[in-house]
């Protein structure tokens, strides 16, 4: 059975069909790569998976139970989380501090572990030289690294990334990538992310699906869904055709 499962989800606003009829799994541990031009209908699908909309139609089941609908907060005390591709940290916090506030919010009542354990998270995500600035000063690739952190302070079970490396020159993505590939061999945690960058998409994902005008236009292994004419023709366009 998979860890999470979306069947035949649709949203509408005013009349505009955001997303149509999707449909998609993922397995525990594995990573669920999902690429889409602007628009496609991606970040509308993350936000009916976590509760920030109620679907019009369609279930979502995480684990077998049926959490359709449920409050974000609940979803991610369930280990359903996300992050956002806008970063969104409490900016007169210190980075420690905003860590921490994520650590007790899973519940870590006292004070000193829920500090030790934000330090801990700090640590593995690479970010103690950062630790006592000011989380709006911070430059972005470390404010990325941040909202990954603080998703993972929520002891997620299935992290969904939206956009994780936007804003991020190479040089910078290269620790990103590592530390998903990292936590998905270690704590198994189960990805699906979103992304336009077809080498993290690459290096990333078991398999891929394409999203276009709120439907999914190809799902499978990842060389099948690229190399399909459809997506070439709808996202990835007749430069990375000839390239390939």
């Amino acid at each position: 059975m998979s860890l999470l499962t979306i069947d035949s989800i649709a949203k509408s606003f005013h009349g505009i069909h955001a997303l149509k009829d999707v449909s998609m799994h993922v397995d525990e541990s594995e990573i669920l790569g999902i690429i889409g031009a602007n628009g496609a209908g991606k970040t509308t699908l993350f936000n009916c998976i976590t509760g920030a909309f109620a679907p019009d139609s369609g279930r979502v089941h995480l684990d077998g139970k049926d959490v359709t609908g449920a409050k974000t907060h609940r979803l991610a005390k369930s280990g359903l989380v996300r992050t956002f591709q806008l970063m969104r940290p409490f900016g007169t916090m210190t980075l420690f501090e905003n860590i921490t506030v994520a650590v007790q919010s899973r519940g870590v009542r006292s004070e000193s572990r829920a500090r030790e354990k934000a330090m801990q998270l700090i640590v593995r995500t690479g970010l103690e030289d950062w630790a006592e600035k000011i989380s709006a000063s911070l430059p972005t690739a470390v404010q990325k690294r941040l909202e990954l952190t603080r998703a993972l302070a929520l002891s997620p079970r299935v992290l969904l990334l939206d956009e994780v490396l936007a804003g991020l020159v190479p040089t910078e993505r290269g620790p990103v990538l590592d530390l998903i590939e990292e936590l998905r061999r270690e704590e198994g945690v189960t990805f699906i992310f979103i992304e336009h960058i077809m080498a993290a998409v690459r290096r990333l994902s078991d398999r891929l699906i394409m999203m276009d005008q709120g439907s999914v236009l190809a799902q499978g292994a990842v060389e099948e869904v690229m190399a399909d004419p459809r997506v070439i023709q709808a996202y990835l366009g007749k430069e990375y055709d000839d390239a390939t």
